[in-house]
């Protein structure tokens, strides 16, 4: 294999897999959790306009893990998961340490260098973003 392809491979699969655990997680936060019972535990945990925050990360960890795996506006979605992950990190998982274990910021420190990493480099080859704006010429080609 050379190069372009390895690289063309582990974007892909850097991007479906973040995608996949944004996805879940944003899921979690509807469905296990729910709205209200994220905006409590955003409260109780600190974090400002808890009432909004809370659906709003919602969807952007659902719709944003889903535009992920997908391949679709990956560097602006992953720079807002990014600043999410960070958001996580200074408001609620510092204090803890680094273990996930204690409430520590290992995995959320992780996700954040995985969507910043996407944010740099976009989708690659094998996304959508590729398909609608990989073209040179486009204005929107820095999308790709």
């Amino acid at each position: 294999m050379n190069q372009s392809r390895l690289t063309t491979t582990a974007l892909a699969a850097l991007r479906i897999i973040l995608g996949f655990l944004f996805a879940a997680h944003g899921w979690q936060k509807f469905n296990e959790w729910t709205i209200a019972g994220t905006q409590a535990s955003f409260a109780k945990m600190g974090v400002p306009a808890a009432e909004v925050m809370a659906p709003a990360i919602a969807v952007l960890e659902l719709a944003g893990g889903i535009a992920l795996i997908l391949g679709i506006l990956t560097r602006v979605v992953a720079a807002l998961l990014a600043l999410d992950m960070l958001g996580a990190l200074f408001l609620v998982h510092a204090p803890a340490g680094v273990f996930a274990a204690n409430g520590g910021y290992e995995l959320v420190l992780l996700l954040a260098a995985a969507a910043f990493a996407l944010a740099l480099t976009g989708a690659g080859r094998l996304s959508l973003d590729r398909a609608l704006f990989g073209r040179g010429n486009s204005r929107l080609a820095v999308l790709a």
